[in-house]
């Protein structure tokens, strides 16, 4: 199988003052196409270190990260922006979406930063919306949503562009059972069709 991710002994030390703070020490695995995979840990474990470097919004101290064959850590912040739009699709906790746009505009916003045309980045929008059971809800706007809905709006932006790999990053954490059971079947269902997905949680029953 294709790997489509590739962590060599990768550390992450932060200066706190006088002190080093060995977030990741010498962490290494690789996770190949079209897998599920999921990163746990307590709260202060490297989690969100560890999401940062995936994600291509944080370098490693040492080591190697090959994201599709691509050496990400010598690379400036500009070219891992342009690799992480291509290659990842977010989904957060916090669902981080636009408050005045309405849904079909938030799941818009990443196609516009590839240069994709508005004809074709509305009616990829729509698919994905349609794709995750919000076809009713285009026009709202995040306040006039639930959590859940919310967070459905969210992996639909996620999964507009075609990505490779979904990094879901605790995106249960703010929702109920009912919910959290939602988007985790819509984010089984992406695997199914093919995506590889990467959920980081602390939740044992997730």
């Amino acid at each position: 199988m294709k790997k489509v991710i590739e962590i060599q002994n990768i550390k992450r030390n932060f200066q706190v003052g006088d002190e080093t703070v060995h977030a990741l020490r010498g962490v290494s695995f690789n996770i190949n196409e079209g897998e599920f995979v999921t990163i746990m840990g307590t709260s202060g474990s490297g989690k969100s270190t560890l999401l940062n470097i995936l994600g291509c919004l944080d370098t490693p101290t040492s080591g190697e990260y090959l994201l599709d064959d691509i050496p990400v850590r010598t690379m400036s912040k500009p070219q891992r922006a342009v690799l992480r739009n291509r290659k990842i699709g977010f989904v957060f906790q916090s669902y981080n979406l636009l408050p005045k746009t309405t849904a079909v505009e938030n799941v818009e916003l990443p196609l516009v930063y590839r240069g994709v045309d508005r004809k074709t980045r509305h009616k990829l929008a729509v698919e994905s919306l349609t794709m995750v059971g919000l076809e009713k809800r285009m026009d709202h706007r995040p306040n006039e949503m639930s959590g859940g809905q919310q967070q459905r709006v969210a992996i639909a932006r996620a999964i507009a562009a075609q990505p490779p790999v979904i990094l879901a990053d605790e995106p249960t954490g703010n929702l109920d059972s009912a919910s959290s059971k939602e988007i985790l079947q819509i984010l089984k269902s992406m695997h199914e069709q093919g995506k590889t997905v990467i959920l980081i949680t602390h939740d044992n029953g997730i």
